[in-house]
């Protein structure tokens, strides 16, 4: 009888836990940032041609502003510590997330990932790289890639700027890697467009960062920190304007 009741209070306690979870409130976060000035025009790579796989001239992927001014490849992500996670995001808890040479240039330019995914460098060209990493505080790793072949590797700590990325073989390829407990990061689009999906219905605290900006420090998000109360539903940033100062530094 002891037995029996301590499952089923054991049962009822998990019943509701499920519940809490199922009741949980949640919200998107969409927003777009802007170039506030004078877009400067595209600046192409110096970049030496290896007849194996440097043939296509890329462009200088620091600051990139599309025709109606929307700024590509900024990122903004949840601060919060311990923030709960929406059940939509377990699917993919344990993916593998792929870091591709291609063409002499990292795909995609900026990846977030989360601790609890495994990071799969990969080599689709044709030619050798090396993939340098030096993440603070955590495991570095620098290896040479023969062509068509991958390597994984697991960040064990959460970062609070992206990692720089290079090939020292071709000095021109710079990319980002981001790692952090929670799925909450998103990296703007073409158009300057993001979205954060399924953020919990609460008080959260955001960082917004830039290649060549660095923190989006402005009067409002001062060193590119922001508090944001997220209701249940649609939340919308609108259009930031980020001042052309800032990309001067």
């Amino acid at each position: 009888m002891r037995n029996l009741l301590i499952a089923s209070v054991a049962g009822a306690l998990a019943v509701c836990a499920t519940a809490g979870l199922e009741a949980a409130e949640w919200g998107n976060l969409t927003g777009k940032f802007v170039f506030d000035g004078t877009a400067p025009a595209p600046v192409k790579l110096k970049i030496d041609k290896d007849p194996a796989c440097c043939t296509v001239k890329h462009d200088d992927e620091s600051l990139v502003v599309g025709p109606d001014g929307g700024i590509a490849n900024v990122v903004i992500y949840v601060r919060t510590a311990k923030v709960p996670v929406a059940p939509e995001y377990e699917a993919d808890a344990k993916a593998e997330l792929k870091f591709d040479n291609k063409t002499c240039r990292f795909e995609p330019h900026i990846l977030p990932i989360r601790l609890s995914q495994t990071l799969d460098v990969a080599n689709s060209d044709n030619c050798g790289h090396n993939t340098n990493v030096t993440p603070l505080g955590d495991q570095a790793f620098n290896q040479l890639l023969a062509p068509n072949s991958n390597l994984k590797h697991q960040f064990k700590r959460q970062q609070n700027i992206p990692i720089k990325v290079v090939c020292n073989i071709h000095p021109w390829m710079v990319g980002y890697i981001l790692p952090r407990e929670n799925p909450y990061t998103a990296v703007s689009g073409a158009d300057g467009s993001f979205t954060l999906k399924n953020l919990p219905a609460q008080e959260l605290e955001f960082q917004v960062w830039q290649e060549k900006a660095g923190f989006v420090d402005t009067p409002k998000w001062p060193k590119g920190k922001f508090k944001l109360k997220i209701k249940a539903g649609e939340n919308d940033l609108g259009t930031v304007k980020i001042p052309a100062a800032l990309f001067k530094k």
